[in-house]
């Protein structure tokens, strides 16, 4: 099994040099299982300023682990865990098992704003949060959050969006927009795909949706944007999707 290879994808190559040859990754045997690749902290994508750890979990032999960055192999029979000092694409391997699915490590120098979504499956019904951040944390505020390019509303000082409960509709691509005031300039985030999935045991079956009430005579705006110190919310009640926009009261039910 050792010596069975396949082309590694061509975004594996050396970004420097577009001749580069082609590296080699193992091929999975027919059946085997996939290990997972554990991020701490458990946010996606992973920036270097966090101080990223990752780890092999899965089936095969413990401290036998095959790591893998950006296709190529770091070495036979490692640790199962370590600290990221690079940036790359990271992945592992035990002994007959599959290649685990790529974790990507940024380090922030292209991009000054990142949108980080929590590393784990999205399920209906869960409370999830996005953040908005700032090379090596530095300040942002006016932060926009963006779903497929409509704007979701923007917090003055806040640089958190909360959805609640998550609906399929909730999946999509989003950024952030943010004003960098040791720069001077707006900047804004790549975006990144969110996707929900199957229904979360304890959610509860949403009823078709009705129109937004509306309130001093427009129609209240989504997210529900609250105050510095605070995050940004978008929930569901009833299966009418209502928000509050600061210095607005949350509308009435009757």
């Amino acid at each position: 099994f050792r010596g069975a290879l396949g082309l590694c994808p061509p975004e594996w190559g050396d970004p420097g040099d577009p001749l580069s040859p082609p590296s080699w990754c193992p091929l999975s045997p027919a059946g085997a299982q996939t290990p997972q690749l554990l991020v701490e902290p458990p946010w996606t994508p992973a920036v270097l300023w966090d101080r990223v750890t990752l780890t092999c979990q899965g089936s095969g032999t413990a401290g036998a682990t095959t790591w893998y960055k950006d296709g190529r192999a770091w070495g036979q029979e490692g640790p199962d865990i370590f600290t990221v000092t690079r940036s790359g694409t990271y992945q592992c391997q035990r002994p007959g098992t599959g290649l685990s699915p790529p974790v990507t490590v940024s380090d922030g120098e292209r991009d000054w704003l990142v949108l980080q979504v929590p590393a784990r499956a999205l399920l209906e019904g869960d409370t999830v949060t996005l953040r908005c951040r700032v090379w090596q944390n530095n300040p942002v505020t006016s932060v926009s959050f963006y779903r497929d390019g409509k704007e979701l509303g923007t917090l003055q000082n806040g640089t958190e969006l909360s959805l609640s409960p998550l609906q399929r509709n909730h999946s999509g691509h989003y950024h952030c927009r943010g004003w960098l005031g040791f720069l001077g300039r707006w900047e804004q985030s790549e975006p990144v795909a969110v996707t929900v999935q199957g229904e979360h045991p304890t959610a509860t079956t949403p009823t078709p949706p009705l129109p937004l009430p509306r309130h001093s005579g427009s129609q209240i705006p989504l997210p529900h944007l609250l105050p510095r110190g605070t995050t940004g919310h978008l929930w569901n009640t009833g299966g009418v999707t209502r928000g509050s926009r600061v210095g607005l009261r949350p509308p009435d039910h009757r």
